[in-house]
């Protein structure tokens, strides 16, 4: 029998003999691979692994540093815990409680702390932080049954959040990590030790704080740390609401729904998201005599088609004329949209769309006149005008429905009294548990890859590796305008990840494991495991959920 193991480094692209149950972090050091910044994990048959994973098969490995999304989630868990560990032996009776990701980094509180969080209680928790990782205490993982693994934590006083998570998994094993005597969980891998950290900030936001991570592109810089009012504000709302509803993370909502609650929380989330249309079209209403323009923006799969119609429909009970305008008819000819850095068509940079006739026609309606609105084929990628005549009446109102609509150079010349501005996205506010967040994107990936694969004919591997390139229009040319927004809806239902589940599974299985979209599609995966499915027969048709999942009563 065999000692050694052959593996492949796809770094290197080498093959290499090993003792059996060598570790990652001594196959690095022996080849001496040089990243551009330091290796946090590696792709393991692009599955991600921590450092000290053993070796016993034969396998492809390939070393990931910060540059990469998968190596940027293991360095801020990292420093998730090593933060909570920091505030645990400050604060023995408090929690952290890491909410939501804003501003490009994660707001952070504290429960069960009776002074306000000032910048010198920050600084106290810092110079801890700082102290752990100079340490360069061990981070270890490790595996035991479920029910032993919820005695652990049923002992700690700040983390009793993981206990019905732990009971409604389903596991028999879990795993998890531990600092000396401190413990924690966390839904994926960690770095091997503290001193690993290395760039971060904590810094004072609004009533908590805000934990700053190194730069998405340039990871020797820090984020800039922008003050988001209204954003925060949406968050605070709905985090105020999932704790009225005493929903405030994945377990909690599991247990809801296995004692046959999922019925209710449909339709009281329904219920929110109608009474929300409605106010914003009561505040519409009130502008009316001058608002000719209604601009509704907000990034891919948020929903703002949806929202759209029926804001309409609130709009009509209002007594106005709504007129929907998509800026998708409005695309420039194929070949003459704009490039991107890889050469490739940059649909979602703003000269995409023809500005002139779109600004043309604006004016047009503005004077009372009649356009002909042209009509995109995404087929084969040209602009047609098929005759479609528009001309908005006195009471008329037009919703123009696009990622750019919130940008100022798209309508330069039209005063800001003729707008209401509207900014939808799907800010999801419950968490796993207290360290455990869900970003909005992967809402927003779920709800496209069901979508694409449904009404697109797009496989779950296409719409995954055309997701950093949607990413990097978003960043450039929709989040920087989202404060312009006169007011935020947040698309988001609190239920609705476990409807996504069953849609969205059986197309992520259809991935190879053999390609580079695996690694999202395995963490996707799993991260669906944390919740229980639902029925969705209580959705009704008019559901902003039903445009990714079907059975809408909107024709699309």
């Amino acid at each position: 029998m065999s000692k050694e193991v052959t593996i492949y480094c796809k770094n290197t692209k080498s093959y290499h003999n090993y003792p059996l149950g060598i570790s990652l972090i001594e196959i690095y050091n022996d080849l001496g691979i040089e990243l551009k910044n330091k290796v946090v994990a590696a792709r393991v048959n692009y599955k991600v692994e921590d450092l000290n994973f053993l070796i016993y098969k034969p396998k492809d490995v390939e070393f990931i540093d910060l540059s990469t999304p998968s190596g940027m989630r293991v360095y801020v868990r990292s420093l998730s815990m090593v933060l909570s560990l920091a505030i645990t032996e400050l604060f023995p009776e408090s929690t952290l409680r890491i909410e939501h990701p804003i501003s490009k980094g994660y707001y952070c509180g504290l429960d069960n702390f009776d002074k306000a969080i000032t910048p010198e209680i920050i600084e106290t928790i810092k110079a801890k932080v700082n102290e752990i990782i100079q340490q360069g205490r061990k981070i270890v993982c490790e595996e035991k049954q479920t029910m032993v693994v919820k005695e652990l934590f049923s002992k700690q006083k700040n983390q009793k959040d993981k206990l019905s998570l732990f009971e409604t998994l389903g596991n028999p094993y879990c795993r998890f990590f531990r600092i000396d005597d401190y413990i924690d969980y966390y839904n994926g891998v960690l770095l091997p030790s503290t001193d690993y950290l290395g760039l971060y900030d904590l810094v004072p936001y609004y009533d908590g704080m805000l934990l700053c991570v190194p730069n998405r592109e340039n990871p020797e810089i820090l984020e800039d740390v922008v003050m988001l009012p209204k954003m925060y504000d949406i968050f605070k709302e709905y985090m105020g609401w999932n704790k009225i509803m005493k929903l405030n993370n994945v377990g909690e909502f599991n247990v809801a729904c296995k004692n046959n609650q999922s019925f209710n929380l449909i339709k009281v989330s329904e219920a929110l998201h109608e009474k929300k249309v409605a106010l914003i079209a009561d505040m519409i209403e009130k502008r009316a005599e001058k608002v000719r323009f209604v601009l509704i923006s907000g990034p891919s799969s948020s929903g703002k088609t949806t929202f759209s119609k029926r804001l309409s429909i609130q709009l009509m009970v209002s007594g106005l004329k709504p007129v929907t305008l998509s800026l998708d008819n409005y695309f420039v000819n194929r070949e003459d949209t704009p490039l991107d850095e890889n050469g490739e068509w940059d649909f979602e940079h703003l000269h995409a769309l023809d500005l002139e006739l779109f600004n043309r026609h604006l004016k047009q309606l503005l004077n009372g006149e009649e356009i002909e609105i042209p009509f995109f084929n995404f087929e084969d990628g040209k602009r047609y005008f098929k005759g479609e005549k528009l001309k908005l009446e006195n009471d008329s109102i037009l919703l123009l429905e696009g990622i750019h609509a919130l940008n100022p150079e798209l309508i330069p010349d039209i005063p800001q009294t003729f707008t209401f501005k509207i900014y939808v996205s799907a800010l999801t506010t419950i968490s796993i548990d207290n360290h455990n967040w869900i970003p909005t994107t992967d809402t927003r990936l779920l709800r496209r890859i069901i979508r694409d694969y449904r009404f697109r004919n797009y496989s779950a591997r296409e719409t995954i590796a055309r997701w950093p390139s949607v990413r990097r229009g978003e960043e450039k040319w929709i989040f920087p305008f989202q404060e312009n927004a006169d007011v935020m809806f947040n698309s988001a239902l609190l239920f609705e990840l476990a409807v996504l589940k069953k849609h969205a599974e059986p197309i992520l299985a259809e991935v190879p494991k053999f390609c580079d979209e695996y690694t999202e599609t395995h963490r996707l995966i799993k991260f669906l495991n944390y919740f229980v499915s639902i029925p969705e027969r209580e959705i009704p048709p008019t559901s902003l959920l039903r445009e990714f999942v079907g059975g809408s009563s909107f024709r699309y």
